[in-house]
């Protein structure tokens, strides 16, 4: 009987193992891609909603709507495990992100990475490689495994490029020794991995090739040129994007309209991508909410409401139209002239919805100036009027030019989006030595450790002693989690930053303008009495290209109890803080653990 059983879990392992293999299978000229055996054409979107954990039923469901098989995610976290249980639930498979660091801030984040100098941080890279290939290698929901994203674009010398490239062919082959079962994909703008793969990281089954607009039609001849006897998946996909506008106004790329993007997304799909024989397929970016810069651009919900693309995304999975249209802005137009700010200026605009819903329209701008975060800031505009009689609105505190958006959103959840752009003068605003985002008081730099400004990189003194943990839940001032900082050693001293960009010393435009706040406080306590440390905000020095332009600490002695502390904060310049927290210790004999929290500026 004991044979018997274990006969049978036997066989349920095997054939679990079997659902879960992917391999891939050429045919004359033509690649496919099977799954269990039978052949899966990806029809995919790059997901954006990983960290919202309670309503991954719900989103995939609402892929299931859409027509689709397949998910893209860039890295991992703590929420993997249940993002692939979703996933399979619901018949979608996943490819698996394994984060690579950039070599350089550029197009995808501000990070930089030195690839000829920081062993230890590559021996990271590959370990956590290492790690989630273990971890989830057995997962049905598996699909590939997605190595990395635009790298050899954020690069500077073709030294690092190297050094990046056999990094890489270290961690693909020996991910082909753990697991057999599913292949490889490495992911790149364009062609701009393409020699540095075929010449360095043979291991690589599938080219992943992030590619927009009707450039995707030629993707397949780019490889042909080049002699590539390998499949590819084009792992974004959308409208153009604004790296390849050259239409401005007013020095403001011009945005394709809904319409373009409608078309870019359902027919492109079948004109470009579904015909080509090395091509396994798409994944369509983004499924994702937002309210910034790129959204609009090229989510599928904006503000919690359906985009063209979402709809979009049906049409080319399914051939299903909307099941209601999107309103359609026929026209928005703004007086081209230069205007003080505060100023009323009257807006030329045209809707159509063809099912004569209901309207609520809303006017934004966004800067294209300063630093990342205020770039991709979305704004709200002042404005007065009506559909009938016409629209007016009130120009911002900016100078230069400005991008005005028109949101029109209908009654069943439907937001039509066009932009132009218009010219404002405003001295103050031009006085501005650091263009960064300015932010709304109260702000918080810390707060349940969910979507921190600043990021926990500046590590100083002893730092390899030091861990951090931004979830922190069994010891909790208020909320679900608090900031924990250990330090796990007996003597020296040691340091923490929450510096914006993460990573940055001063070398990059970053942090926030928190003009107007009077005080600074922050709630701590320590796993021993009398824990001296040195606490504050402002880290970067003016020997630097963009320091902060203040920095105030005070020196404490933390008890095992929480208390409140805080600092005025009178005639100091926060026009420009990089870093909004900042923590010195040392150890009394032994190690010991710090937390923090509601951190905030008012």
């Amino acid at each position: 009987m004991r044979r018997i059983v274990y006969l049978f879990q036997l066989f349920g392992v095997i054939v679990q193992l079997l659902n879960a293999q992917t391999t891939i299978q050429k045919t004359e000229n033509s690649w496919q891609l099977l799954v269990a055996g039978k052949p899966f054409d990806v029809k995919g979107v790059t997901f954006g909603y990983d960290k919202d954990i309670d309503n991954y039923d719900t989103y995939f469901k609402d892929l299931n709507f859409l027509g689709v098989n397949a998910i893209r995610t860039w890295a991992t976290g703590d929420n993997m495990p249940q993002l692939l249980a979703s996933a399979h639930k619901h018949n979608i498979k996943v490819m698996v992100g394994i984060w690579m660091r950039h070599g350089r801030p550029g197009m995808e984040d501000d990070d930089s990475f030195n690839y000829l100098k920081n062993k230890e941080g590559m021996e990271d890279m590959y370990n956590n490689a290492i790690r989630v290939v273990k971890q989830y290698k057995d997962h049905p929901a598996v699909l590939t495994w997605g190595i990395g994203n635009e790298v050899y674009l954020n690069m500077a010398t073709d030294e690092e490029k190297q050094a990046y490239s056999k990094l890489l062919e270290r961690i693909c082959s020996d991910i082909k020794r753990i697991d057999p079962n599913h292949p490889i994909t490495s992911v790149e703008a364009w062609t701009f991995g393409l020699e540095w793969w075929e010449t360095y990281v043979p291991s690589i089954d599938i080219y992943g090739l992030n590619s927009y607009g009707a450039g995707v039609g030629i993707l397949a001849s780019e490889l042909e040129k080049r002699g590539i006897d390998k499949p590819y998946i084009i792992t974004e996909f959308g409208v153009t994007g604004e790296w390849d506008i050259t239409a401005e106004n007013y020095g403001v790329k011009q945005e394709p309209s809904d319409e373009e993007k409608y078309d870019a997304i359902a027919k492109g799909y079948h004109n470009w991508i579904a015909n080509k024989p090395a091509n396994l397929g798409v994944f369509v970016f983004h499924y994702a909410d937002g309210n910034h810069f790129g959204s609009p651009w090229f989510h599928t919900h904006h503000n919690g409401s359906y985009r063209l693309q979402y709809w979009a995304i049906r049409d080319a999975f399914t051939v299903e139209k909307p099941l209601n249209y999107v309103p359609k802005i026929e026209k928005l137009e703004l007086p081209e002239e230069e205007f003080e700010s505060d100023i009323w200026v009257p807006v030329n605009l045209e809707v159509i919805d063809i099912e004569d819903d209901k309207l609520d329209v809303s006017f934004h701008y966004n800067q294209r100036t300063g630093s990342r975060i205020r770039r991709n800031q979305i704004n709200t505009l002042v404005h007065k009027g009506n559909l009938q009689d016409g629209f007016q609105i009130q120009l911002p505190k900016e100078n230069g030019a400005i991008k005005v958006y028109v949101n029109v959103k209908d009654s069943y959840n439907n937001v039509g989006i066009a932009s132009t752009a218009i010219r404002v003068i405003d001295e103050e605003a031009k006085s501005r030595k650091y263009l960064v985002p300015k932010v709304e008081l109260p702000f918080y730099v810390y707060q349940d450790g969910d979507d921190m400004p600043y990021a926990p990189s500046a590590y100083m003194g002893n730092h390899k002693k030091i861990s951090v943990n931004t979830k922190e839940t069994k010891e909790v001032y208020s909320g679900t989690a608090s900031l924990k900082i250990s330090y796990k050693h007996h003597y020296d001293w040691y340091g923490l930053g929450l510096v914006n960009p993460a990573n940055d010393w001063g070398d990059i435009l970053g942090g926030y303008d928190i003009s107007g706040a009077t005080k600074f406080s922050f709630w701590a306590k320590a796993s021993e009495d009398k824990l001296t440390a040195t606490i504050g905000f402002g880290l970067i020095g003016k020997d630097k290209p963009y320091p902060d332009t203040a920095k105030e600490s005070i020196k404490i002695k933390l008890g095992k109890t929480w208390k409140k502390y805080t600092i005025k904060l009178k005639k100091l310049d926060l026009s420009c803080i990089r870093s909004g927290f900042t923590l010195f210790s040392q150890s009394n004999g032994s190690g010991h653990d710090i937390y923090i929290d509601e951190v905030v500026f008012e």
